[in-house]
């Protein structure tokens, strides 16, 4: 079963409401719905996203969003 793309650019993290990432398997099938900033990945169960914080798994090799520039710059 596969995941229909306009809903994977609904759906936001549950947590942060920040935006997720697909990642799928060997065969190109969705596997979970990471969120970069809370270093978490949600599974895909029959095609069906939980996005539950407690189901989502703790990702710890995933890389960290890059800072937010500040809006002026920082004072020597």
């Amino acid at each position: 079963m596969s995941l229909d793309h306009r809903l994977i650019d609904l759906l936001v993290c549950p947590l942060c409401k920040g935006p997720l990432q697909l990642l799928r398997d060997e065969q190109s099938r969705p596997l979970e719905l990471v969120c970069p900033a809370d270093r978490l990945g949600f599974p895909i169960r029959d095609g069906i996203p939980v996005m539950l914080e407690p189901e989502a798994r703790v990702l710890e090799a995933f890389p960290a969003p890059p800072p937010s520039p500040l809006p002026f710059p920082p004072t020597p």
